[in-house]
Order: C-alpha cells, then sequence, then structure tokens
C-alpha cells in the first residue's frame, strides 16, 4: 500500500503559500474602475504592460487602500519615484 495520496502527493505535506500574489479577491467591487482602466489600457497597447504601468500602480495602490492586499513601499513592487512622470494621468 503506498503513503502517498492522490496523483503520488503526500497527504501528510502542509502545503507553503507564496511569498506574495496571494490577497483577497475584490468581491464588494472596491477597484473596479482602476482594473478597467488598466485592462482597456492592456487591450489599446497591444498587451504591453509597460505601456500601461501608471494604471497597474493605481490599481495597486487603491487594493492597498482598500486593504485587499498588504500596504507595501511601491519600489518594492517595482516602481520608482518617477514612473508617474512619464506618463501623467488626467485629473478630474
Amino acid at each position: 500500500m503506498s503513503a502517498g495520496g492522490a496523483f503520488g502527493g503526500n497527504r501528510g505535506a502542509r502545503p507553503v503559500p507564496p511569498e506574495k500574489g496571494v490577497f483577497p479577491l475584490d468581491h464588494m467591487h472596491l477597484c473596479d474602475l482602476e482594473k478597467k482602466e488598466y485592462i482597456n489600457c492592456l487591450k489599446n497597447e497591444g498587451h504591453k504592460s509597460d505601456k500601461c504601468r501608471q494604471f497597474s500602480k493605481k490599481y495597486l495602490e487603491c487594493r492597498m487602500e482598500k486593504n485587499l492586499m498588504a500596504k507595501q513601499d511601491m519600489s518594492e513592487l517595482g516602481f520608482r519615484k518617477g514612473d508617474e512622470l512619464q506618463a501623467p494621468l488626467s485629473e478630474d
């Protein structure tokens, strides 16, 4: 008899969550506008994420403000201080 679980896995081993990437889903749609702006930018720019960094940053900032992910310095997420100057957002 085998000691492993289904497909040869070890049933006794505890799964280890990834260091980053796990955060609550936005069930209340608190950051939908920011998400849609980012997705639209990706579609318009041929899925070149470097051209949509300002929308990505805005989306991540929204998630942090709404406690949908841990608050971190943007430099830890790959943004530099001058990133927002490369493609200014229109303010209403």
